[in-house]
C-alpha cells in the first residue's frame, strides 16, 4: 500500500528530526541510517524512500539543528524584543542544560569540529546555520562583526565545558564567557 503524501512529509520529518538530535548526540559517525530509521519507528530498508543517501539527510538534518535555534530566537523575539532574545540565547547556550544535553542544542558546539571533515556534505548546512545565527544577533543592535564574536565566544566555552567535565573549571569557563558576552564591545 503506498504511503499519502502527508504520510510521507511527516515520515521524512520524524526521520530528519532523529536524525538531528543523533547527530547533536553522537556525531556523524555515531548516527547510522539504521539507528536514525529505528529512533523514527521505521525500518532500515524505508530510508531510500524518503533520501537518496545519508550525506543528503546529513545536510538536512544539520540545516533542521539551526532552523530550531533560529525559530526559539525568533519566537522570544516576537514575544520579548530582540535584545531580549539576544540575551536569553546566550544565557540558554551557557545553561547547564545545554552543556549537558548536546542533542538539544546547538549543531555547531555538538559536531562542528566533525562536519569540518566532512565539509562536501556540511558546509553548505553549516553556512547557512551560521549566518542565520548571526543575523538574528546582529538585529538586536550589535554590528555583524559584534555579532560573529558573541557567537564564537559563546561556542567556544561550551565546547571547553564539555571538554573539562563538571566541576569548579567547567563553571569558570562559563562565568568568563557570560562576563566577556556582557562587556564584549560594539
Amino acid at each position: 500500500m503506498r504511503m499519502s503524501r502527508a504520510a510521507a512529509a511527516e515520515s521524512r520529518a520524524r526521520i530528519v528530526a532523529e536524525a538531528s538530535r543523533m547527530l547533536r548526540a553522537r556525531g556523524v559517525a555515531g548516527a547510522s541510517v539504521a539507528e536514525v530509521m529505528q529512533a523514527a519507528g521505521m525500518t532500515h530498508g524505508g530510508f531510500y524512500k524518503h533520501f537518496i543517501s545519508k550525506d543528503a539527510l546529513l545536510a538536512e538534518a544539520t540545516a533542521f539543528a539551526f532552523a530550531e535555534a533560529a525559530a526559539r530566537f525568533d519566537r522570544r523575539a516576537a514575544r520579548q524584543g530582540v535584545e531580549a532574545a539576544a540575551t536569553a540565547y546566550a544565557a540558554d547556550y551557557l545553561s547547564p542544560a545545554h552543556i549537558a544535553h548536546p542533542e538539544r542544542g546547538c549543531p555547531l558546539a555538538a559536531f562542528g569540529a566533525e562536519a569540518g571533515r566532512h565539509p562536501e556534505v556540511l558546509s553548505q548546512a553549516f553556512a547557512a546555520g551560521v549566518e542565520a545565527l548571526v543575523e538574528r544577533l546582529s538585529s538586536a543592535g550589535a554590528s555583524r562583526d559584534r555579532a560573529m564574536r558573541r557567537l564564537l565566544i559563546l561556542l567556544g566555552a561550551v565546547v571547553a565545558a564539555r571538554a573539562v567535565g563538571a566541576g569548579a573549571l567547567r563553571q569558570e569557563i562559563l562565568a568568563a564567557a557570560k562576563g566577556v558576552w556582557d562587556d564584549e564591545p560594539g
